[in-house]
């Protein structure tokens, strides 16, 4: 997917034109402003931490939440969902990089949302897959290990037999390659496309 955060419509349009037609946001507000400038054939991502009191801004122009990152977001997307008669289409994020400051669940906190009641009590979510970011290093054989991780995980899920889950989104635009290599089925892509971030 193109990740179009910072960037202007018009850069957008630009791709759009070249034929892309999945664009990811990160800010709540910014999307919400970007959709109706947009061609309605367009699907729209969320990539960024969202807060529950952001979800109206979010959740009614969104094919996928990529960044599910604790089990109160879960409920609250679900509690939404329900509330509007939507199936809302998630992924949990992974912590998988060294930052402290990255969101997200542990792998034991997936593998207790996969198999237990916390998915039961989710009405109108549906878990599609994972979702990673690796340490932010030059480093690839730390980020190969990192993506190997997720995609370990990935595949234990996938054997449970959970319909639907079948989406891995890792990777981006410096280190792309070593995750379509661990079975990335989404790459964001953003510099790549866009260029450097107009702020």
């Amino acid at each position: 997917m193109a990740v179009s955060k910072f960037h202007p419509v018009q850069r957008l349009m630009e791709a759009y034109d070249a034929g892309q037609r999945v664009f990811a946001e990160s800010r709540p507000q910014e999307l919400a402003q970007k959709v109706p400038q947009m061609p309605s054939d367009v699907q729209w991502h969320f990539i960024g931490h969202l807060q529950t009191n952001k979800l109206k801004l979010v959740l009614p122009y969104v094919t996928l939440v990529q960044s599910v990152d604790s089990l109160h977001l879960l409920q609250a997307i679900s509690s939404w969902a329900v509330a509007n008669n939507r199936t809302v289409d998630v992924l949990l994020e992974l912590h998988l990089g060294s930052e402290e400051t990255k969101q997200g669940f542990t792998e034991d906190e997936i593998l207790q949302i996969m198999a237990g009641a916390e998915l039961v009590s989710a009405p109108g979510v549906r878990i599609r897959g994972l979702m990673g970011m690796a340490s932010n290093t030059d480093d690839m054989s730390v980020v190969e290990g990192e993506f190997a991780k997720i995609e370990a995980l990935f595949n234990r899920i996938k054997a449970m037999g959970l319909p639907g889950f079948d989406q891995l989104s890792i990777g981006m635009s410096n280190d792309w390659p070593h995750a379509v290599k661990h079975g990335a089925t989404m790459v964001r892509i953003g510099t790549d496309i866009f260029g450097p971030r107009e702020y």
